[in-house]
């Protein structure tokens, strides 16, 4: 049941800046290079997933720029 509409649980996206996208992106690499070899595969696949999804979305806005 919703409270009211716009609230967190909508299926919206949440909107980060350049700047956001850019340390989250450092911040999964380094998650991503701790890894344990032994950690689950899912998990590694997920990480590299959302690497490549912030990449292209970076990559996106600054041909958008150019």
């Amino acid at each position: 049941m919703r409270a009211f509409a716009g609230q967190h649980s909508d299926a919206v996206p949440v909107k980060r800046t350049q700047a956001q996208k850019q340390a989250q992106l450092a911040q999964l690499r380094e998650q991503l290079a701790g890894l344990k070899p032994f950690a689950a595969a899912s998990m590694r696949d997920s990480i590299t997933k959302r690497i490549a999804g912030l990449e292209r979305e970076l990559n996106d806005t600054g041909r958008q720029r150019s």
